[in-house]
This record gives structure tokens, sequence and C-alpha cells, in this order.
């Protein structure tokens, strides 16, 4: 289907680009696999400018195999907060503790073993068996995508698991021998800084000359993907519980449920909005009171609109009104030791280490330092 001249092409001129050009990353210093498995989970659906700073900081503090799987996983999902998608954390020390349990602590060489590990699917076992243990294993992601579409004019909808089984074959093809882990970092780097999703830098590329959708004028219109569905929009209304007396300077947070979204993980009280659109804040605010006892048993009382925020998810997109409170009903001033529920907790900013937050929440809360301190 494609020619031989114009893979051997391909191959030779993107590893020799990839020689002068390669970004000096951290996981690229070292073929330990396990520095590399971490990279590769946290660079999935995030940019590698965010990554790196979580990068330094994981291993610092997970350094081995054994110190991650040995780890509580509230203190992983802290060094993961912010990084988002959390189950991702999750899996990864899943699948770290059954390394350390079943195969004394060394990342499989072999893609049956691999590839059963949790949350490890056929893009993260071809990354480790390729560029740790330089093993002829595609690695396919967007990015080889876009570049393996654009290059041999390929015009499926890459959206599609058979388009996937066609990238996968090619790419195996297309790897010289003994050069698996360069190659498929090359190519990986390729469609981060040259064929890039939206107006791709073709003068600059290595591989200009054979290239399919240049020539046909497509290098544009390719890859072909079929739009997913947008995030469906939740409201929320959320109570920022502002502690007096004893708990003064603090405010309070809760737990989310054991399993599910975010599971977990600490946040501040919210409510999902029964309705389709916002009321007056006033309206707001006294739902919101309605809510919390009716869902959590506690009383409180809203005192003003504090803010807006927004927390978005693959599928849904969180809209939140944000409104300052006190722990107490309008009738019983609040004294700050009314009970709470067991999955309460009071914080100060000197506690926030200790808990793990989507990031939502952190905004939130820095928001309110930043104010205070003003």
């Amino acid at each position: 289907m494609y020619s031989e001249e114009q893979k051997l092409y391909f191959s030779q001129n993107l590893l020799d680009w990839y020689q002068t050009h390669k970004r000096d990353l951290p996981w690229r210093r070292s073929k330990n696999p396990y520095y590399i498995w971490i990279s590769e989970v946290m660079l999935q659906q995030t940019r590698v400018d965010t990554v790196i700073p979580y990068f330094h900081r994981f291993v610092d503090q997970f350094p081995t195999v054994e110190a991650l799987a040995t780890a509580p996983e509230e203190n992983v999902l802290k060094a993961w907060e912010g990084l988002g998608y959390y189950s991702r954390a999750r899996n990864l020390q899943s699948a770290v503790r059954e390394v350390h349990e079943r195969y004394e602590g060394i990342v499989p060489q072999n893609k049956e073993d691999i590839s059963a590990l949790k949350g490890v699917g056929p893009y993260t076992s071809g990354a480790i068996l390729s560029i740790a243990y330089n093993k002829p294993e595609p690695a396919v992601d967007g990015n080889v995508m876009r570049v393996l579409s654009r290059y041999f004019l390929i015009e499926e909808d890459i959206m599609k698991p058979s388009t996937r089984t066609i990238m996968e074959k090619l790419a195996r093809e297309l790897i010289l021998e003994g050069t698996a882990s360069d190659f498929n970092q090359a190519l990986m780097e390729l469609g981060a800084m040259v064929c890039t999703p939206r107006s791709p830098h073709c003068l600059t590329c290595p591989v200009m000359a054979h290239c399919s959708a240049r020539e046909a004028g497509m290098e544009e219109a390719l890859p072909i993907k079929k739009k997913a569905k947008p995030p469906r929009p939740e409201l929320r209304a959320v109570a920022f519980i502002e502690g007096t007396g004893e708990h003064a300077g603090k405010w309070l947070i809760r737990q989310r449920p054991q399993e599910g979204l975010l599971a977990r993980m600490w946040e501040l009280p919210h409510v999902e909005w029964a309705t389709a659109a916002w009321q007056s804040d006033e309206v707001n605010m006294s739902e919101l009171r309605e809510a919390l006892a009716e869902q959590e048993q506690i009383g409180i009382q809203p005192d003003e609109w504090f803010m807006d925020t927004e927390h978005i998810f693959s599928h849904i997109v969180w809209k939140m009104k944000v409104y300052r409170a006190t722990l107490g009903d309008a009738n019983r001033p609040s004294t700050g030791e009314e009970w709470i529920p067991f999955h309460y907790r009071w914080v100060g900013p000197e506690d926030l280490q200790n808990y793990a937050f989507p990031n939502v929440f952190v905004r939130i809360m820095k928001e309110w330092q930043e104010r205070n301190e003003e």
C-alpha cells in the first residue's frame, strides 16, 4: 500500500532530525522504565510544560516502584493535585503495586504482562517497551496518528478502532532494527513540535519531500476526526463555609465518596442544581441552605455571592456559583462548635498540604486567601 522507498525515507530522516532537534526532557535522561511510565501517564491529555514540574516532584517523593507502591493513596493524590484526571494516579499506583508484588519491583518487559496492568493500554505499553527496553513496539497517540495521516495520506477517521489498527501496523513497519526507542520518541516529537494540529510547520519538516498530504494540499485537512460531543453542563452551588470562634480563619471541607468521580478527594460542600438556569443570588442561597440541610444534615447561613468558576471534565462541565456562608442557622448565631458529619473537616491555609483537592477548589481557596490578605 505504501512504497518501501517512502517508508525508509521517513524513518531515516526522522531519526536524523531527532538527534539534532530533540528537547531535553527530564524523563529522557534515563531509561528507567518506572520514570518513563510515570511521564507517559502524566502526559496523557496534559501539556509537556505543565508536566515537567509535576514529574520532578513526583519522582522526588516516590523515587522507586516500592516507594509508590507503599505510599498512602492520599499522598499520591496530593502529589497529583492540579494535573486532573485523577483516575490516572489511582490506576498508576494500583499497577505499580502489582509490579512490586508480582514482579519484584521490575516493570515487565513483555507485551502480555505489561498490558495486563491496570490502566496500561496499547499506547502506554508500547511507549514503555520501546523507550525503556528498545522493543520494536508501536506507541500510537494523537500526535503519531496526525503525522502518519498526513505523510501517508490516510483519509480515515482516527477515532475509529479500525484506523488505530492500521496506524499501529504501519508504525511497527517503520521502526528500523535497533531504533525503537529513538524512533517512537522522534515520531511523538515531530507531531508535538512540527506537524502540529493547526498551521503545521511544513518548511522545517524533515520528511516534507515525500509527505503525501502536502503534495495534495491536504496537510491542514488531515487527520479526519469525528467531533466528540461537547461536555454536558451541570450547575453547582458551592458553600464556602467560614469558621467562627475556635475555627476562625478556617473553612469547612468534605471528602467525596469512596467510589466514582474524584473518589476520596476533598472539596468544598456543594450541590447539583435541579434547574437548568440560575435564579437570583437570594433564591440560590436559600435553596443551597435547604439542599445541604436535606442532603448532608448540616445547617448553614449563606451570606453573599463570592465568585463564579467552572471545572471541565471530559464529559461534563461544572458551572459553579460560590457563596460565603457560616455554620448554623438564621435563628441561632454560630459558635464554631456545631456538629459536623464525619467526612467533614475544618482546615486553614496551613492544612492544605495534607489534603488532595480538585484544582477548582484550590482556586477558590486561593482566591479567598488573596482577598483576605488585601
